[in-house]
């Protein structure tokens, strides 16, 4: 972890000598402050983080990054730009880092310890399977590395420097999901990061209300390709099967290593089957041999993800049977998950997000599954201009995908009405305002052998239908 000088030298160029202060872990939390950590103090909507830096302290923190002053009981080591440094005996903790801005200064700090750690760094961004992905790729090269990942939602301007201070000596790689709203937002976090292999997985209509279209989102997912280094040290794995991908061929110095299922790539799949709950079979075709792989990733759609594992495997030359291994028993922790409840019932608990292009996958899915077909669908979020539309063309694939529907949200009325027009019994489908109306009539629908899935985007609740079904079985 971090050290106190290396804080210093990465903001002000020098350190202050014989100062020895090891930081066990970086927090924005002060509920999870521990004994030797950082507490970096960020305004947030609701809170601002300077009002917790003495709970921070009384919990064991031994530093805060603040851009306030907090008054003369605290002790303070300003490091703003003119401020000379002190000694290292007036030094005294718990002690307050002073800064002109909490988050500039921990993006500064990451990228600073990233740049004193001769690593790979692999970047990942796309609308869709970008978590799946970066699990599957962290999984793949942990058989011969040690693998540094972000957890959770930490793939932002907060997160990902947050991720970057927990390198060690130790780590190998870096596997970085880089999430987008706002054009501007992955090239600031290649700043950071500096990654050499860059995967996109695609573009679609998500985050479209901020971003305002799939042009701008395609041209905000190119900066990660534009800040890759040049070939043959940059790799930029592209999907083919994506015309807004496509567009990023011309957009990068890196040696582009492309994939797909439709036409010519450098490694494509063929073959493909899906095994329901018990995963996928395909072809992957490399250099003109093919290689039969097993996964336990489950869904047609899945395929992609593993292309782009595989693809990042062969850029830094794992051989063909690590990849094949590693495919076969990666034990990855993919936000679709399986619940077995009493009497033969199966939920897909797909609840922590959706999009209209996930939402079709994990329907497709729900198709080739046995018995009664249950799908729980909340609004999806963020779409913009493509709100409507959209909605509409979940509500197609679910009216051949489902038995029987529950439409949760404003926005999954549009899902109702096309799920109709294609010919969806009108007596099998429900709608309620949110997820916790939708919950009695949930517990009351499902029924021994059914399959179901629940979708949503994140603050739809969804979560609390599934909670609900798991308490009424």
């Amino acid at each position: 972890m971090i050290q106190l000088n290396d804080i210093i030298v990465a903001l002000k160029k020098q350190a202050i000598a014989p100062l020895d202060a090891k930081l066990t872990q970086a927090v924005i939390d002060s509920r999870e402050a521990t004994p030797g950590s950082l507490f970096i103090a960020l305004p947030g909507e609701n809170v601002d983080g300077h009002d917790y830096v003495q709970a921070a302290f009384e919990r064991g923190a031994i530093a805060a990054l603040v851009d306030k002053d907090l008054g003369e009981e605290f002790n303070i080591l300003d490091l703003r730009l003119g401020q000379p440094l002190p000694t290292a005996s007036e030094i005294h903790f718990p002690l307050c880092l002073r800064v002109e801005d909490s988050l500039s200064a921990l993006q500064a700090i990451a990228a600073h310890w990233r740049r004193a750690h001769n690593i790979r760094v692999i970047g990942i961004t796309g609308s869709v399977g970008k978590t799946s992905t970066k699990e599957l790729i962290a999984s793949l090269l942990a058989q011969n590395y040690t693998v540094l990942k972000n957890v959770g939602n930490r793939n932002n301007e907060i997160g990902l420097p947050l991720t970057l201070l927990e390198l060690g000596p130790q780590h190998d790689y870096a596997v970085l999901e880089m999430g987008f709203y706002v054009p501007g937002e992955i090239r600031l976090l290649c700043e950071i990061a500096q990654p050499q292999i860059g995967v996109v997985t695609n573009i679609g209509t998500v985050h479209a209300e901020r971003a305002g279209s799939q042009k701008i989102i395609a041209r905000g997912k190119a900066e990660l390709v534009e800040s890759l280094p040049d070939s043959p040290e940059g790799v930029a794995i592209l999907n083919m099967d994506d015309p807004w991908v496509l567009y990023m061929l011309g957009k990068t110095r890196a040696k582009v290593f492309s994939y797909g299922i439709k036409g010519d790539a450098d490694l494509s799949a063929s073959q493909i089957q899906s095994l329901g709950l018990d995963g996928i079979t395909c072809v992957l075709s490399y250099q003109g041999v093919d290689h039969k792989i097993h996964s336990p990733l489950m869904g047609e759609f899945s395929i992609y993800t593993l292309l782009r594992a595989a693809a990042v495997g062969l850029a830094v030359g794992l051989d063909w049977p690590t990849i094949e291994s590693g495919l076969a028993n990666a034990q990855v922790n993919i936000r679709m998950r399986r619940v077995d409840l009493p009497g033969g019932i199966t939920i897909l608990d797909d609840t922590y997000n959706a999009a209209p292009e996930s939402t079709t996958a994990a329907l497709e899915l729900l198709r080739d599954l046995p018995g009664r077909r249950v799908a729980i669908l909340g609004d999806m979020l963020e779409l913009g201009q493509y709100e409507i539309s959209g909605h509409q063309s979940v509500g197609k694939v679910a009216a051949a995908a489902a038995d029987q529907l529950i439409l949760v949200g404003e926005r999954s009325k549009a899902t109702a009405q096309a799920a109709l027009e294609n010919g969806f019994n009108e007596s099998n489908l429900q709608w309620y305002p949110d997820s916790q109306t939708a919950c009695e009539a949930a517990t009351k629908l499902v029924q021994s052998g059914d399959t179901i899935l629940i979708k949503g985007s994140n603050s739809m609740r969804m979560n609390k239908i599934l909670a609900a079904l798991e308490g009424s079985k």
